[in-house]
């Protein structure tokens, strides 16, 4: 036997060999993934839809999403998703932006809080503020749309006297302020208005009802103590203060310290009401009709 038929006579052999292997690899071992392959090509081809089928369901779950979505939109509080802790930074900053010049509000981060179902952060405000304004930092942190509560705090009042001699009446605080989110925003909306935070003023309860601070008299308004009544003309008083000075007064017109309440033409007298302090005086001018006396008549009740 020659080279060439030897040659060929192998070649033959390997290439029944590779036959034998491809077909034992593709119909034994490769069997059971082709079955299932065809099973599973099989079964999207039942289910296939069409480019306008699967655009109307894309629709419709987009309007389910922001139907959901609204109704989380309605709720007074929502819990939003993995916030900054400058957030509340921020927050307090806007709030008390419009604050009077005598108050002010620090804000300290204090840690992560520690709440069963929520992640949480903890701060600490601080400062001096008037009444009101106080009022209108805790009700905004309140009743803001991001779930936010003061967990305690304290107050104490403080009189503080400006350069012009007002005494400004006070509130020295402290609050720890835990501020809520969470991973999950099943609790929180996409799209949410804030709530209104803006409270209607309450009295002052810790302005004292008796005050040692007279505020001065720096409209130099009529002091009704020290002062004259020169005579009077229909509807209106002339009366002198302890300069000379004279001033025409009618009813309800603003003294130092109170208000003209009434002229009495038949007793010839003009009376004032005075607040001194919390200590509310009735204070009565007289025409003198001996005017040779000038003097004055001071009753006070």
């Amino acid at each position: 036997m020659n080279r060439k038929t030897l040659s060929t006579l192998l070649l033959l052999a390997i290439l029944v060999i590779i036959a034998i292997s491809g077909s034992v690899y593709t119909y034994y071992l490769q069997a059971g993934d082709i079955e299932e392959n065809q099973k599973e090509l099989n079964s999207l081809k039942i289910n296939a839809q069409n480019t306008e089928d699967l655009q109307l369901q894309l629709t419709d779950l987009k309007n389910k999403v922001a139907e959901l979505d609204s109704i989380l939109a309605l709720r007074k509080y929502i819990i939003p998703v993995n916030i900054a802790q400058s957030n509340f930074f921020k927050f307090v900053n806007e709030v008390s932006a419009n604050f009077s010049e005598n108050s002010f509000v620090n804000v300290e981060f204090k840690g992560p809080g520690e709440v069963s179902d929520f992640l949480s952060f903890i701060y600490n405000i601080k400062g001096t503020a008037d009444f009101n304004d106080l009022f209108r930092l805790v009700y905004a942190i309140e009743q803001s749309k991001e779930l936010k509560k003061v967990l305690k705090g304290d107050l104490t009042n403080f009189v503080e006297v400006d350069d012009e001699g007002i005494a400004h009446y006070l509130v020295n605080y402290n609050f720890e302020v835990m501020v809520y989110y969470s991973n999950d925003d099943q609790f929180a909306s996409a799209k949410y208005k804030e709530n209104r935070l803006n409270s209607n003023p309450l009295y002052n309860i810790f302005y004292p009802l008796i005050r040692e601070e007279i505020p001065p008299n720096t409209d130099n308004l009529l002091d009704v103590q020290t002062a004259q009544l020169l005579a009077l003309i229909p509807d209106g008083a002339y009366v002198a203060d302890s300069k000379g000075n004279t001033h025409l007064l009618w009813e309800g017109d603003e003294v130092y310290l109170g208000y003209l309440t009434k002229i009495d033409f038949t007793t010839n007298e003009v009376k004032f009401v005075l607040n001194k302090g919390g200590v509310i005086e009735k204070v009565t001018l007289k025409l003198e009709q001996n005017t040779s006396e000038n003097d004055k008549k001071l009753t006070s009740k």
